[in-house]
């Protein structure tokens, strides 16, 4: 990975990772617009914590550049459920955040998009295969 590639690399994991990080102290302490989303979801607490949870790992996935391939496809995954979920039940706008929310949730998707991209060939199994394509030699 050249240097522009590595810094743009390590800016997606940073900015998703901290997107992440800071938003568990909400759902980890029962803050009001948490409790609200996953009771509007009907998966409260449950929800609350196991997003919470699968969020916590994610950020450490991203942090780690070994690991910043699957982190980035967990962070898509994770995140696409939160912006379907503003998109089909919650709105865009929660608790009058003005769509914070809902643009954070997009903010972290595209980044970890981003990260499982630039950090491909890292991934198990598949990794040297997307390094040198199907027909590009050794797997």
């Amino acid at each position: 990975m050249n240097p522009v590639t590595r810094a743009v690399g390590l800016l997606l994991r940073l900015t998703a990772a901290a997107i992440l990080l800071q938003t568990l102290f909400f759902k980890f302490t029962g803050a009001a617009e948490s409790v609200y989303i996953f009771e509007t979801l009907g998966a409260e607490p449950w929800g609350r914590i196991g997003s919470g949870v699968a969020e916590l790992i994610t950020a450490a996935l991203l942090l780690a550049p070994s690991t910043a391939a699957l982190g980035g496809l967990l962070g898509v995954g994770v995140m696409s459920g939160a912006i379907l979920s503003h998109l089909t039940v919650l709105g865009l706008e929660v608790m009058d955040d003005g769509g914070l929310l809902f643009a954070l949730a997009l903010i972290v998707c595209a980044a970890s998009a981003g990260v499982a991209w630039l950090y491909r060939a890292t991934m198990p199994v598949v990794g040297p295969w997307l390094r040198h394509g199907p027909a590009g030699g050794r797997p």
